[in-house]
């Protein structure tokens, strides 16, 4: 039904009356209104009860039982059309299930960003275990298990040479020479905490006459020979071996073969053998280069483990002079003072012949009054003599000295003791 003009002319006239606002408010309203009333209603078909569905199926298919009647030719072609073609039928069933699934392809557009689904289960990915850790632990266990076997087969090599109680008698018997005795031991624990070396040792006992260096010497001769065979152990005096007559080739062949000789027979038992080479100034330039060769790196393993002993009086003069100059004993009882004297010596050395510049020098200095009184007590207890001290300083006061403020030096150190004491 249509709304006629006078009414809609008379509605006019009232939201004339009112308030813009409101009047658009009812203007809007009655148009929808008007449009509401001019649309073709239409009514979507209500879902039919089971009942119905059932009975409306029957009927279908008595009706295609029917067809079948008239001819096989009839009833294909309705079947043919009856599946190709399309009918409509008021179950709204179908199209309910194109509307669901419009929704759940709506759905699954929005939910795009879900990493885990809620009907899934959550598992985190499986950590591979490396072996790399396995191997590094392995490593570590080997390398330590490699020094510490290192470790003791050093302490097993230095107690088989006991060098702890060399240090001991050479402090007891040494008189004066404490940096010199700690530079020896220091030496020898370094080399002979293994058995390969790349070059032999050699060290060097420099100083003035009567300072205790071969004293050392034969110290270290007796205390080699009781922890190794006296095969292994050489000490060689020039005035003694090689007298002034004999030709400096026949002393350089002897000294060699005994080298030689002794170095095999020590490699096959796996020591350490000791050369002891005293009275050194004296060697004719033959046997210096004799020695020098034994003395270079590249050789045969043999004669790389070695230990040689070098005494001399080379440089004694040098050390002299500095000691009363400087007047620096106690400088002298420290290990800084010894460097200064081996950078004295050392040029030298090298001047007389190239070999000392492979050998490490150790200084002797001059030996103080007190320290030549302690060798006529310990000389006079080998004896037999137990002296008083009054008798002791004088037997001291028949040497001669060096006077340098309130300290004596003694210029020939205690090598007259053992005369002085025989007298």
């Amino acid at each position: 039904e249509e709304v006629p003009n006078t009414g809609i002319t008379a509605a006019s006239r009232k939201i004339a009356s009112l308030s813009s606002p409101l009047r658009a408010i009812i203007r809007l309203r009655q148009r929808y209104r008007v449009q509401k009333k001019s649309r073709p209603h239409l009514e979507l078909p209500r879902e039919k009860p089971v009942e119905f569905v059932h009975t409306r199926l029957l009927q279908r298919q008595l009706s295609l039982n029917r067809t079948g009647l008239y001819g096989p030719s009839m009833s294909l072609f309705n079947q043919t059309g009856f599946e190709s073609s399309q009918y409509f039928t008021f179950d709204t069933s179908v199209e309910q299930h194109a509307m669901k699934k419009c929704r759940r392809k709506k759905s699954r557009k929005k939910s795009r960003m879900v990493l885990y689904p809620d009907k899934t289960k959550r598992y985190l990915p499986t950590e591979e275990k490396s072996k790399a850790k396995r191997c590094l632990f392995l490593l570590m266990a080997i390398i330590f298990f490699q020094i510490l076997n290192a470790i003791e087969n050093l302490d097993d090599n230095l107690q088989k040479y006991d060098l702890d109680g060399l240090e001991k008698t050479m402090h007891r018997e040494v008189f004066g020479q404490k940096v010199a005795v700690e530079s020896i031991v220091e030496l020898l624990k370094d080399y002979l905490a293994t058995h390969i070396h790349n070059k032999p040792l050699v060290i060097s006992l420099n100083g003035p006459t009567g300072v205790g260096k071969s004293h050392v010497g034969w110290l270290l001769a007796k205390h080699f020979r009781s922890v190794m065979a006296s095969d292994f152990v050489l000490q060689y005096f020039v005035m003694h071996h090689c007298p002034s007559g004999a030709a400096p080739l026949t002393c350089e062949i002897d000294l060699s073969k005994k080298i030689s000789d002794i170095v095999t027979r020590a490699e096959i038992e796996e020591k350490t053998p000791l050369f002891i080479l005293d009275e050194v100034e004296l060697m004719s330039p033959v046997l210096l280069d004799t020695l020098s060769r034994f003395f270079e790196p590249n050789q045969t393993n043999e004669f790389l483990n070695a230990i040689y002993i070098l005494i001399s009086n080379i440089g004694g003069g040098e050390i002299t002079k500095f000691l009363i100059q400087n007047d620096s004993a106690e400088l002298l009882r420290q290990h800084r003072g010894a460097e200064e004297l081996v950078k004295i010596i050392q040029p030298v050395l090298s001047h007389v012949h190239p070999l000392w510049k492979s050998a490490d020098i150790v200084p002797f200095v001059l030996l103080e009054k007190t320290h030549v009184i302690n060798c006529f007590l310990e000389q006079m207890r080998r004896e037999g003599l137990y002296p008083d001290q009054k008798h002791l300083e004088h037997l001291a006061d028949q040497l001669t000295y060096y006077s340098t403020g309130d300290k004596q030096y003694s210029r020939t150190g205690c090598k007259q003791v053992v005369a002085k004491v025989n007298l």
